[in-house]
């Protein structure tokens, strides 16, 4: 045996083998874990709420987030949105955490739903889930025979979300049939919840080490070393989000009404009608009759009609101000994903263009409107001309060299310079020039 198979090469392999070591140390430091997305909910449930929710689903799965934590106290809201929410959640690819907050809040209505929908549900002390039997706008019921179909709908879907994440049917079943509500001590004993976190950080220390089946495969959470990331409702979807409130939603629809009515009364009046036109847009997408996409596109073509008919329609910039309001209103719409939308960057510049290019044909239209005539029996109105033969009242006038039969109601003798008041047919009603 040589000495380099004694010494040297043993030696080299440990070596080797040490660096390797070495680096996996560095490397399992240096790792990170996964961020914690949070998005925050408070208030009625919205078709903005729903957009808000899945574009943060989205945006975390598409980032590799460890899971989605939705902080929500709620009253209820829009089913058709909850029901959105929920099949978003249905199909989420990492863990989504619902987390009612602060004490004294409630996951109400809609709010049951979505959290019957999350892959967990954690309750802060001193809140309440529960009270989730369907009403109609108003809190007014509907039809005996239509709120019982509205119902059963409703029970069967949170059956099949209390099935599908294991929970407790019978009391899911209750809130919506008999609008129970419990506290969170008792969610966590009847199996409607899975923990009590005192606070945000108590709630991902807790996390940690659970697993959840998501498809096939089972993921288990590595929360306690992860960042938590808050996802805040940007000034477009608060501005949305007032719109799409029950009660706006309920206003704009009846102002709407009202707008076209008074339009359609007294045509031409503009004001009412311009007004109508928008709130009935915005009232359909807060109603969920269009989506949060074509309505942005039908205000954008309303500001189009209305820029069209100021050129036609002398409304004194009426039409020109509902045009650019309907069309920042539409822009803002006009965005499927967060990070694919029109930029704010590009909307003003381009309303603002909009805008200055109408109000510059107005203007011209305008003063073409309050320009005097030059041609026609108005473009003799005005005229300057000398009295050929005397007037008394009737006699004859030379204006641009043209003989003209004029009328006067005083003599006025040959060679007097006259002005053209008015024209009556072929004769002109003159009178005395002011020297």
């Amino acid at each position: 045996m040589t000495i380099h198979d004694r010494f040297i090469q043993p030696y080299s392999l440990m070596r080797h083998r040490m660096n390797g070591m070495l680096l996996i140390l560095l490397f399992s430091l240096g790792a990170r874990a996964a961020q914690i997305d949070v998005v925050t909910v408070e208030g009625p449930i919205t078709p903005v709420t729903a957009k808000y929710i899945s574009d943060a689903l989205r945006n975390a799965e598409r980032n590799g987030s460890e899971c989605l934590v939705i902080r929500m106290d709620t009253p209820g809201g829009l089913m058709q949105a909850t029901w959105s929410i929920d099949k978003g959640l249905l199909a989420a690819k990492i863990p989504v955490i619902v987390y009612i907050t602060p004490s004294g809040g409630r996951a109400a209505s809609a709010g049951v739903f979505i959290s019957y929908a999350a892959h967990f549900v954690a309750m802060a002390p001193r809140t309440n889930i529960g009270s989730a039997h369907p009403v109609t706008m108003g809190g007014q019921d509907s039809s005996r025979v239509m709120m019982e179909k509205v119902t059963n709908d409703a029970v069967a879907h949170i059956k099949g979300l209390a099935e599908r994440r294991g929970r407790n049917v019978q009391w899911a079943e209750d809130a919506v049939r008999k609008s129970v509500s419990i506290t969170e001590k008792e969610a966590l004993r009847l199996n409607v919840i899975d923990f009590i976190a005192e606070d945000l950080p108590d709630l991902v220390e807790q996390l940690d080490g659970r697993s959840v089946i998501l498809g096939d495969e089972e993921v288990v959470l590595e929360t306690r070393r992860g960042p938590v990331k808050e996802i805040p409702m940007n000034w477009r979807y608060r501005i949305l989000d007032k719109i799409s409130d029950p009660n706006i939603a309920y206003i704009l629809l009846m102002l709407g009404i009202y707008g076209i009515f008074f339009e359609l009364s007294n045509p031409g009046s503009l004001f009412p009608g311009i007004l109508g036109g928008i709130f009935l847009v915005l009232a359909f997408f807060a109603l969920q009759v269009f989506s949060i996409n074509t309505a942005g596109v039908l205000l954008i073509a309303l500001a189009i009609l209305f820029f069209i008919l100021e050129v036609n329609i002398p409304s004194f910039g009426l039409l020109t101000l509902g045009g650019v309001v309907s069309m920042v209103l539409g822009s803002l719409m006009l965005f499927r994903e967060p990070t694919i939308r029109v930029s704010l960057s590009v909307i003003i510049p381009s309303v603002l263009a909009t805008a200055a290019f109408f109000i510059v044909a107005v203007g011209l239209g305008l003063r073409a409107q309050m320009k005097k005539a030059t041609t026609g029996k108005k473009g003799l109105i005005g005229e300057k001309g000398k009295v050929v033969s005397t007037l008394n009242p009737e006699g004859q006038i030379s204006i641009h060299g043209e003989i003209w039969t004029a009328l006067a109601t005083e003599t006025i003798k040959k060679g007097e310079e006259i002005e053209v008041v008015e024209v009556e047919g072929l004769k002109l009603h003159v009178r005395r020039r002011d020297s």
